[in-house]
């Protein structure tokens, strides 16, 4: 955790990976693009033709989870799922053709199209392959700055993060940021894959697995606002001597809603200041994360301390303060108040 909070964009060597199936192994010289689908002519471009044809664009963008802090709904009642701490979101540089230059050069006609569908070259033991899709007001929206990537942090993508190319959607959950990028379906339906459907999707905390019905919730697209303590660790013991202690987090927001204020907190939530936050003024199109810091005196007496964090974003939405009315039974969506308890030792 304390890497992230170091380090505004995040190495490639410890950017967080969620992979669904096995990691393909692609030959990037003989890798083709496949354009198909509705209101288009089916085409192929390889990865040259990628980097040759279309203008090159580049995004910061930070990428999470769903699944980010699913260890906090897993206290209150287990939920099925990675049990992720607050570390299942990253920060990169992102380069590649925008998705909406693609698809005009494949001759999109958009009438009639609600969803561009997005296929991996990942597969199961039965040749299906991972998919998502995301709605077209969104895929095609010049200000969303959707990217068919080959570039992270001014490398090629490296293997377990896409090679060689992969979806880069800002501001959506991660889920739909397909790796191993092999095909671009627009079309009148929304993807039909398991984790388009029946996957990653919020339900009430009274839906439990004998219950649940994937077809009465939408796929979730944008992620609510969230914000985590990277430094102090939780159980982390400080002195007294020192008189004040020096806390550093992210704040970030789905759907480019910038983080206009983070909020800390010594005492479980009864009191509160403003941390400094650190990063780019974005109010909107604000795709990475902000950092944020703070340096706070000791209160006086205490032999431990509940340290809380909340953001608020540009809409002016605000985390929950507890996980118990937003748990699910996938866990997914996890953005309560983050919460660390430390010791204070006194000689």
């Amino acid at each position: 955790m304390q890497l992230l909070a170091d380090n505004f964009v995040t190495p490639n060597d410890i950017f967080f990976i969620r992979n669904h199936l096995p990691v393909p192994d692609i030959d990037a010289n003989t890798y083709e693009l496949e354009i198909t689908g509705e209101g288009v002519k089916t085409i192929k471009l390889s990865l040259e033709e990628l980097k040759s044809k279309f203008p090159k664009h580049t995004v910061m963008s930070t990428i999470q989870c769903a699944g980010s802090r699913r260890s906090e709904m897993n206290q209150i009642k287990k939920v099925k799922g990675l049990d992720w701490g607050a570390a299942a979101i990253s920060t990169a540089e992102w380069s590649g053709a925008r998705l909406i230059d693609v698809l005009r050069y494949a001759g999109l006609d958009e009438k009639g199209i609600e969803h561009i569908q997005f296929e991996g070259a990942d597969h199961d033991i039965t040749g299906s392959t991972y998919g998502a899709s995301i709605p077209v007001y969104t895929a095609l929206a010049a200000d969303r700055d959707v990217l068919v990537a080959y570039e992270m942090n001014g490398d090629p993508i490296p293997r377990d993060h896409g090679f060689p190319v992969r979806l880069v959607a800002p501001g959506i959950v991660g889920a739909r940021n397909v790796k191993w990028l092999k095909k671009i379906v627009p079309s009148k339906e929304e993807c039909t894959g398991h984790w388009q459907k029946n996957d990653y999707k919020g339900f009430s905390p009274c839906v439990d697995w004998d219950t649940v019905d994937f077809t009465t919730a939408p796929a979730i697209q944008d992620l609510p606002v969230t914000s985590a303590i990277c430094e102090p660790a939780e159980g982390a013991v400080i002195s007294a001597d020192d008189e004040e202690i020096s806390l550093k987090g992210y704040a970030w927001s789905g759907g480019g809603r910038g983080i206009v204020r983070v909020d800390v907190s010594l005492d479980g939530g009864k009191t509160w200041q403003v941390a400094n936050l650190i990063g780019d003024n974005k109010i909107n199109r604000a795709w990475a994360w902000k950092l944020w810091q703070a340096t706070l005196p000791l209160p006086e007496g205490k032999d431990s301390l509940e340290i809380c964090v909340k953001a608020i974003d540009s809409s002016y939405n605000s985390q929950p303060d507890s996980v118990a009315p937003i748990w699910n039974l996938r866990g997914v969506l996890s953005n309560a108040w983050h919460r660390v308890n430390v010791k204070v030792k006194r000689d």
